[in-house]
């Protein structure tokens, strides 16, 4: 796992890049009145796919697509309705055919939930993992999460 992902490090939002708000819906709630432990996958994917399907990036080359093949989410605080909440998401690794993200949801300046979640470049005719290209690596570069050094994938 990745250091920044974990409990004993707080997350700070302005070392992720890519930020977006939502609002916490009435319909994300549970019995409890907090929002679901389910929910946070929702925000989380939001996050990722608010990024790479922006045709202005670049990070969806013709005939590639993204499968999230990893999510691992830190839960640090309840959360209720209404509000709003701030996502980020900052690139952390490179590998051949992935990338990682470290991802978190804050609110009122809190770090609420924290993830790392693992995304594979797909070709989507034979629907297997298919190299990053170098176009994508580098259209990825304004996205690095800050203070990580994120290293081009091992050749």
């Amino acid at each position: 796992m990745n250091a920044s992902a974990r409990l004993d490090s707080t997350p700070r939002l302005e070392d992720f890049p890519y930020r977006l708000t939502d609002n916490v819906r009435f319909a994300d709630l549970d019995p409890n009145q907090h929002v679901n432990n389910a929910v946070y996958a929702t925000y989380f994917e939001t996050g990722r796919v608010t990024l790479v399907k922006d045709r202005s990036f670049g990070l969806m080359p013709p005939g590639l697509g993204w499968m999230l093949v990893r999510l691992d989410i830190n839960f640090r605080a309840e959360l209720r309705w209404p509000g709003k909440i701030e996502l980020g998401l900052g690139a952390v690794k490179f590998g051949r055919t992935s990338v990682a993200f470290d991802q978190v949801v804050f609110s009122e300046g809190k770090c609420i939930a924290s993830a790392t979640s693992v995304g594979v470049m797909l070709d989507e005719a034979t629907r297997r993992p298919a190299p990053l290209t170098a176009e994508v690596i580098e259209k990825l570069r304004p996205w690095h999460k800050r203070g990580v050094e994120v290293a081009p994938p091992a050749a």
